[in-house]
């Protein structure tokens, strides 16, 4: 199931990238540009960054949350080395974040 939703998620951004002529341009021009069009292109790389992270980051937390707490409920001294696997989980939202933000500095207005 879950080596589908990851194709799919691959096949569709492959997809809106092949029919947009020019995005990988766009995204590839100098920041004194300043063209409509790579400030569209920048927003939405940024918006896509953003959501692929904060959706896997929710999808391994969920997984492995849970599995921590079965754990911790059997052995209770296992908590704090489980939560330690749920804070890596959740750097990959950060991570997504702090791109996403450096994608938008690159805006000129």
């Amino acid at each position: 199931m879950k080596n589908k939703n990851v194709m799919l998620g691959a096949v569709v951004a492959a997809c809106v990238l092949s029919l947009c002529p020019g995005a990988s341009a766009a995204l590839a021009e100098p920041a004194g540009a300043g063209s409509a069009g790579s400030t569209v292109w920048l927003g939405f790389a940024a918006a896509l960054t953003m959501s692929l992270c904060v959706l896997g980051s929710a999808y391994a937390v969920a997984r492995i949350g849970s599995a921590a707490m079965g754990a911790a409920a059997e052995k209770p001294e296992l908590l704090i080395r489980s939560l330690l696997f749920v804070a890596l989980a959740e750097g990959l939202a950060v991570l997504g974040f702090v791109i996403a933000i450096m994608l938008l500095q690159k805006i000129q207005v």
